[in-house]
């Protein structure tokens, strides 16, 4: 049976080693009697990650467009800073088998980062990057399977990659083919410039999900 939980994270540029102490789970197995109640959420306090105090207030909602996501706008009722959380549905994710054969388990941060590394200064929004780590994580569900192949999350990134930016594929494929040459980087090129439109793209999404 798959545990689900919230997991909340903290979004903003040079306060990622703050982001991931704001875990909450809840565990079915540990679910309370039909009449009992919930606090209000906001009781759970967010700590802000620029002065650590304990009252931080939500100021703006929004759910993502996918509508598996929600992202909540806080506001620090010390230091007045404002930053960014998530709150997503935490579910088992396989396992991943190494190409040495060794086996670890899924890590969303490392998937994060990585995406990161690849889209380094280029224009497209956390939001989205966000949304493309959620539709990865559905096709790795969608599979059924305990284990995955590290060579398969590799190949959903780089096509997540190729819809949100052209330059941070081309990264992200040299680094993951590991190219040699000048031609490998062209066929790259020459296969981006042969891609359908963005929208086109996301109607074969679902394809891609199901190969």
């Amino acid at each position: 049976m798959a545990t689900f939980g919230c997991r909340k994270f903290a979004s903003n540029p040079g306060n990622a080693e703050n982001a991931f102490p704001f875990l909450t789970f809840w565990s079915p197995v540990a679910a309370p009697a039909a009449s009992a109640s919930f606090p209000p959420s906001d009781l759970f306090h967010v700590h802000c990650p620029f002065c650590g105090a304990e009252e931080t207030r939500v100021i703006d909602s929004r759910l993502s467009q996918e509508g598996d996501q929600v992202r909540r706008r806080r506001e620090c009722s010390e230091c007045r800073e404002r930053f960014t959380t998530y709150e997503v549905a935490e579910l088992n994710l396989p396992r991943v088998v190494k190409s040495n054969g060794s086996r670890e388990p899924f890590r969303e941060e490392k998937l994060r980062a990585g995406m990161l590394r690849a889209l380094e200064k280029r224009p497209v929004g956390s939001d989205r990057i966000e949304e493309a780590i959620n539709r990865i994580k559905k096709r790795l569900l969608a599979r059924g399977e305990r284990e995955v192949p590290s060579r398969l999350i590799g190949e959903n990134v780089m096509h997540e990659l190729s819809a949100l930016d052209h330059v941070a594929y081309v990264r992200f494929a040299s680094v993951y083919r590991s190219f040699e040459d000048v031609d490998e980087f062209r066929k790259v090129i020459d296969h981006l410039e042969r891609q359908p439109s963005a929208e086109q793209s996301k109607d074969q999404s679902d394809l891609f999900a199901a190969d």
